[in-house]
C-alpha cells in the first residue's frame, strides 16, 4: 500500500510544462539563461535525477510517516465535522445574541436600580436621626394632647403642615400628615369636651384660641360650637336633677339658669368681642339672640310642665319669687323674661285652686252621703254671733261643728284659700271668684239633689233643713269673707251671687210651716260651756268625744294658716 502511495505521489510530481511568465519560476528561468548549451543539454537529465531522488525521499517519508498521514486524514475529517458543528453553534449563537443583548440591558438597568437604592440607603443612614425625629412626631403629638400640652401639639401640627407644603409628593410625609390629622381630631374632640365642662372665662379663651389655631371651623361655626357645647354642659346639669320632686327640680333649674346662663352670655361676649356695633345680631346673624330665646323658651316650657305638679301655694309663691329674681338677674344681659311668667303662674294657681275646690266638694258629698241625721250637741267655744265675723278673724264658726258635711266643706275651702293666699294673682280675682261660686253652687245642687232622692223622717228632715240654713247663713258668708281676705273687696263678688242658693231658699220657704229645732243661741252655748252639761247622743257617745273628733279638722287649717302668716311676717 505504501508503494502505491509513492507511485501516486511520483506521478503527481512528474515534470510538466510550466508557463515561463510565472513570477515563482522567474528566478529559475533567469538561472537557465545563464547556463551554457552543454549545461542546458544536461539539465533535463539532472532534473530527472533530482525528481527521482525527491520521489524516493517522498516515498520514504510517506512509508515512514504513513500513520501521521492517516491521523492527519482522520483529523481532517474530524475537523470538517467539528467545523460543521461549530458553524451550527455559531448560527445558534448569532440567533441568541439579541436575547443576550436584552438580558444585558435589563441587568444594567437592575444594577442601576440597585445602585440607586444603595445610594438612598446611604443617604438614609446619613439622616437617620432626623428621620427618626420626624417619624416620632405623631406619637409625640399624641402624648402632648394626652398631657394637656396643647401649645406644643399645635406647634407640631403646624410643622407637619409646613413639611406637607414643601414636599407634597413624598409618601412618608403624606403618611405623617395622615397620622397627625388623626391626632388633631382627637385634640379637637378633647377641646370640645372641655367646653362641655364647668370652666371659667380664662379657660374658655384658651380653648377658643386653640380651636382658631387648628382652623377647622369658620368664625360663625366657632360661635355655634361654643354655644352648643355650653348648652350641652347646661343640659347635663339639669338632667342630674331629680324630677320626681317638682318643687326641688324647679328650684335647681332656676338657680342653674340664673347662674350659668348669665356666665355663658358674658363668656360669649368676652370671647367674641369683635362686634363693634353693640348689637350681636348685626355681626353673628342673631346667633346669640336665637340661642338666648331658645333657652328662655325651654325654661318656660319646663315651668309649664312642672308647675301643675306643685300642690302647695307656698311652693308656688317661692318658685315665682325665684323666677322673678332669675329673670331680673338675666336682664343685665338682655334676657329679662319677667313679662312671660304671669300667664304660667296664673294657670298653675287657677288649676291648684280648682283642684282644691273640687276636693272640698267631693269630700262634702262623701260625708253627706254617709251622714247620720242625729242631733249633735252645741260646741262650747267662745260666744260669737252666727254669721258675724270680724274683718281680721276668719276662724270657721263653731256652729258648723253641728253639721259635719258643712264643716268638711268649709275646711276644704279654708285649705284652698290658705294655698291661694301665698300667690293670689289680681288678674284671676274674678276667675277664682267664679271657681268658688261654682263650688258653692255644687254644694247647693248636691243638697237639693239629696233632698229629692232621700226619704227623711220628720226629725231628720228638720236637721237637714238646719244644715241648709247654716249653709246660707254661716258657710256661704264665711267663704265670702275668706275670699275677701285673699282679694280685698272680693267678698262682695261672692255675696252678690245670691242666685246660687235660691233653690235652698225656696226649700226653706216651703218648709217654714214645719217646726224646725231652734238654733242654739249664744247664751245657751255659754251655759253649756260653763256647766258642762252635755246632752247624750243617740249613739251613746259623749259630746267630749264628738268634740275631740271635730275640733282638729275644723281648726287644723286655721293653725296652718296662722303659722304660715307668722313665717311670712318674719
Amino acid at each position: 500500500m505504501e508503494t502505491e502511495n509513492a507511485e501516486e505521489l511520483a506521478s503527481s510530481t512528474a515534470p510538466t510544462l510550466l508557463p515561463l511568465a510565472s513570477a515563482a519560476q522567474q528566478p529559475y528561468v533567469s538561472e537557465l539563461l545563464s547556463f551554457t548549451l552543454d549545461r542546458l543539454n544536461k539539465e533535463p537529465e539532472l532534473l530527472q535525477v533530482d525528481a527521482e531522488r525527491i520521489r524516493r525521499q517522498i516515498q520514504e517519508v510517506a512509508v515512514g510517516n504513513y500513520r501521521a498521514f492517516i491521523a492527519a486524514a482522520d483529523a481532517l475529517l474530524a475537523i470538517r465535522e467539528e467545523v460543521s458543528s461549530i458553524d451550527k453553534h455559531l448560527e445558534t449563537l448569532i440567533s441568541e445574541i439579541p436575547n443576550l443583548t436584552s438580558g444585558s440591558t435589563e441587568f444594567i438597568e437592575y444594577a442601576e436600580q440597585i445602585l440607586e437604592k444603595r445610594k438612598m440607603n446611604q443617604i438614609l443612614l446619613t439622616h437617620h436621626s432626623t428621620l427618626l425625629d420626624l417619624l416620632e412626631i405623631p406619637q409625640l403629638m399624641d402624648t402632648c394632647v394626652r398631657n394637656g400640652n396643647y401649645d406644643e401639639a399645635l406647634d407640631l401640627e403646624a410643622f407637619v403642615a409646613k413639611l406637607s407644603t414643601m414636599h407634597p409628593k413624598v409618601p412618608v410625609i403624606q403618611a405623617l400628615v395622615s397620622e397627625v390629622r388623626q391626632t388633631t381630631q382627637s385634640l379637637l374632640s378633647q377641646l370640645l369636651q372641655k367646653l362641655r365642662s364647668n370652666i371659667q372665662l380664662p379657660e374658655c379663651l384658651r380653648i377658643i384660641g386653640y380651636l382658631r389655631r387648628i382652623g377647622v371651623f369658620s368664625e360663625y361655626e366657632m360661635r355655634l360650637q361654643f354655644l352648643r357645647c355650653r348648652e350641652a354642659w347646661l343640659t347635663g346639669i339639669l338632667e342630674d336633677l331629680d324630677q320626681r320632686n317638682a318643687y326641688e327640680y324647679l328650684k335647681g333649674m332656676i338657680n342653674c339658669h340664673r347662674t350659668h346662663l348669665f356666665d355663658i352670655v358674658n363668656q360669649y361676649r368676652a370671647i367674641f368681642a369683635d362686634d363693634t356695633s353693640g348689637n350681636e345680631e348685626n355681626y353673628d346673624s342673631g346667633l346669640l339672640f336665637s340661642w338666648s330665646m331658645h333657652q328662655i323658651t325651654s325654661h318656660l316650657k319646663t315651668l309649664k310642665i312642672m308647675l301643675p305638679k306643685i300642690t302647695e301655694g307656698g311652693s308656688l309663691s317661692n318658685i315665682l319669687e325665684q323666677c322673678m329674681y332669675c329673670a331680673m338677674g338675666l336682664g343685665w344681659v338682655g334676657m329679662d323674661f319677667r313679662g312671660l311668667l304671669p300667664p304660667l303662674f296664673e294657670e298653675a294657681v287657677l288649676n291648684l285652686f280648682s283642684k282644691n275646690m273640687g276636693t272640698a266638694v267631693d269630700n262634702f258629698q262623701l260625708v253627706l252621703d254617709s251622714h247620720r241625721w242625729v242631733p249633735l250637741p252645741a260646741v262650747g267655744f267662745p260666744a260669737t254671733t252666727i254669721g258675724e265675723e270680724s274683718q281680721e278673724d276668719v276662724t270657721p264658726p263653731s256652729y258648723l261643728m253641728e253639721h259635719p258635711p258643712l264643716a268638711v266643706f268649709v275646711n276644704g275651702v279654708s285649705a284652698a284659700m290658705n294655698e291661694l293666699r301665698h300667690c293670689a294673682p289680681l288678674s284671676l280675682k274674678h276667675v277664682i271668684a267664679q271657681e268658688l261660686i261654682k263650688g258653692l253652687q255644687a254644694v247647693s245642687d248636691s243638697l237639693l239633689r239629696y233632698n229629692t232622692t232621700r226619704m227623711l223622717k220628720d226629725n231628720e228632715s228638720g236637721l237637714f233643713l238646719q244644715l241648709c240654713r247654716a249653709f246660707i247663713e254661716v258657710a256661704y258668708p264665711h267663704c265670702a269673707t275668706c275670699f275677701g281676705r285673699c282679694y280685698p273687696g272680693g267678698a262682695m263678688i261672692i255675696l252678690d251671687a245670691k242666685s246660687l242658693y235660691e233653690g235652698i231658699g225656696r226649700l226653706l220657704t216651703v218648709s217654714s210651716s214645719r217646726n224646725l229645732p231652734k238654733t242654739v243661741s249664744n247664751a245657751e252655748e255659754n251655759n253649756i260651756a260653763e256647766n258642762g252639761d252635755m246632752p247624750a247622743l243617740d249613739n251613746g257617745a259623749s259630746s267630749d268625744a264628738d268634740k275631740d273628733q271635730k275640733s282638729p279638722s275644723l281648726h287644723s287649717n286655721e293653725k296652718h294658716s296662722e303659722g304660715e302668716e307668722a313665717e311670712q311676717s318674719n
